[in-house]
């Protein structure tokens, strides 16, 4: 990796950062960017929602792929090839401060409801290796998000050298290898005679039943699965021939990425009915079930702390990156009050990451009041999903703003039939945004308003206000009150 390609987004997650302070090893290959590209995205913890639909998850995969994952990538090669910084940078170009503040801060806070969400499934993982009924439990959940995300916390004030070695396998280990075991048992327990799996699999079932918008609901997933893959835009400029590789990489590695979530989805779908697929739980069910059939139950735990310590590490990889990118914007442009400009001896705003802990623990404990982990799991999957939307609404925006008021900056990269990219990502992003008010069909006869309602509200609280007031009660004081390098006394 190039140190000058990576080193150009802020927030960005923190192998990328870590690999910044290394010296240049040459250009990059564009295969090498396909896998890049394929490891930044999610992992096998989103695939049960779909899992539910059985083979209709393949269109609600495919269609958001089309209509956000390729206009994300390409609009955002153009952007990193022309300025550095990343978001707020971009969108501070392109339409203003003010509204940079609230690009950096969704990134930031979406992670507020990620990390819930992600070590809700990863307890429910780890149940399966203490006792498969704490599955779904949810003051056992509660107990493993508090006390995974304050283990992270701890874990990252070593530094970024001391996280990246840690989190570095994640990808092979919890979501490759996985993956494949999945789906060739599943494969096997059809061919042995396992001819009616749990979900039809006959061309009838291609697209979701209509009952309304709330029969596509999850499609809402799949936007939450593809989110941050942006961040390999950045080596862009890595390329020997960006105009030609770039896409070419970025196609390849959409086609891989389909592959690597279409398949194991399919493979829970054969051997679990869709009533009975948990959200959190969903792949550890498949694999048990499998495991057992074919006279490997031994296998099940190892199974799940792979899966488990691949997720976890997936949350350390992020932890330091959008925080990061925060203390510097908040430094930059005075955003931040002085007490939360201090960072530990290494570096690490541990200051920041304590305050989001406290909301987070906050979060956590909802999970021992809401009758199901699945239905809190999906909530918050949702509001993060909700939150990161108005990022990308907003780059969406600022690169044609940009292109139109700089044509003639220098890019790396332009990428083809712009205006039309950011048409259909900001429209795609919008329409995901209005149907993930409304509950999916799985949740049986919630109250459509008050869903709605918690939506909004968690997106006002979260995603909205702060930067509002960030922007409101900002003093120019702050702004010179520290540059963010001294430590925590």
């Amino acid at each position: 990796m190039l140190a000058q390609g990576i080193a150009a987004v802020r927030g960005r997650p923190l192998l990328a950062r870590w690999a910044a302070h290394r010296p240049a090893r040459g250009l990059i290959t564009w295969p090498a960017l396909v896998l890049l590209t394929v490891g930044s995205v999610g992992n096998l913890g989103s695939t049960p929602p779909l899992a539910a639909l059985g083979l209709a998850s393949v269109f609600l995969y495919v269609l958001p792929a089309a209509v956000f994952l390729l206009p994300v990538t390409l609009i955002a090669a153009e952007l990193a090839s022309g300025w550095r910084g990343g978001v707020y940078h971009w969108v501070e170009q392109g339409i203003s401060a003010p509204m940079g503040l609230l690009a950096i801060w969704c990134q930031f806070a979406q992670t507020i409801f990620f990390y819930p969400a992600l070590l809700a499934y990863v307890g429910d993982t780890l149940a399966y290796v203490i006792d498969p009924r704490l599955a779904g439990n949810g003051v056992y959940t509660a107990v493993v998000i508090i006390v995974l995300f304050w283990g992270g916390v701890l874990v990252s004030r070593h530094g970024v050298p001391f996280v990246a070695g840690l989190a570095s396998g994640g990808t092979v280990i919890g979501t490759l290898i996985p993956g494949a075991i999945l789906v060739a048992l599943g494969a096997a327990y059809l061919l042995q005679g396992n001819h009616h799996p749990a979900a039809p699999m006959t061309a009838g079932q291609l697209l979701p039943p209509w009952h309304g918008l709330a029969s596509i609901v999850l499609v809402v997933n799949s936007f939450f699965t593809y989110a941050g893959i942006e961040v390999n835009a950045v080596h862009v400029n890595d390329l020997r021939n960006p105009a030609r590789e770039y896409p070419r990489a970025i196609f390849v590695a959409m086609a891989l990425v389909l592959v690597v979530f279409i398949l194991p989805t399919l493979a829970i779908s054969w051997v679990i009915p869709a009533h009975q697929i948990s959200f959190t739980a969903g792949v550890m069910q498949a694999f048990n079930r499998l495991f057992t059939y074919f006279g490997a139950a031994f296998a099940v735990p190892l199974v799940a702390v792979a899966l488990a310590a691949a997720a976890f590490a997936g949350m350390l990889s992020w932890m330091d990156g959008p925080s990061e990118g925060l203390l510097l914007i908040g430094r930059e442009r005075g955003f931040l009050p002085p007490y939360f400009q201090k960072v530990n001896r290494h570096g690490i705003e541990v200051r920041i990451l304590a305050t989001q802990g406290a909301v987070i623990t906050l979060i956590a404990l909802l999970y021992a009041f809401i009758p199901s982990v699945s239905h809190a799991y999906w909530i918050f999957v949702v509001m993060a999903t909700q939150v990161y939307l108005i990022m990308y609404v907003l780059m969406f925006i600022a690169a044609i703003r940009l292109r139109r008021a700089q044509p003639d900056h220098p890019r790396g990269y332009r990428a083809p039939a712009l205006g039309l990219l950011c048409l259909v990502g900001a429209a795609s992003s919008v329409a995901a945004l209005v149907i993930g008010f409304i509950p999916p069909g799985q949740f049986g006869h919630s109250n459509p308003l008050a869903y709605a309602v918690l939506i909004l509200a968690g997106v006002l609280v979260v995603g909205i206000l702060p930067p509002l007031l960030m922007d409101r009660l900002r003093k120019p004081g702050w702004k010179a009150a520290g540059d963010g390098s001294a430590p925590l006394s």
